[in-house]
């Protein structure tokens, strides 16, 4: 799994942006937290006794559960679209 830094959330934001001046969408903000919370689980399977990171992955997890339901209320074939590219579970 790549590091998470600028570089590479720069990277996302160009991948997943709606128009060229796109800087908080509800996709990006969903694609954002998704490689956030990816790293973090590819961190606790190393580091298992890492509670406190444990506990910003739900806080993180909780988050991006509430774009996507927005999105899915606001922009359902959005919702599609963006769980096809970042590979989620479509309810």
């Amino acid at each position: 799994m790549a590091s998470y830094g600028t570089d590479n959330k720069k990277e996302l934001i160009k991948k997943y942006r709606l128009s060229d001046s796109d800087t908080g969408s509800i996709q990006l903000q969903i694609a954002l937290l998704t490689h956030r919370i990816n790293y973090l689980v590819s961190h606790l399977k190393k580091h298992h006794k890492d509670n406190h990171t444990r506990t910003g992955l739900l806080a993180l997890v909780g988050r991006r559960k509430r774009f996507i339901s927005y999105l899915k209320t606001e922009d359902y074939d959005g919702y599609v679209d963006l769980s096809k590219k970042l590979k989620l579970k479509v309810k």
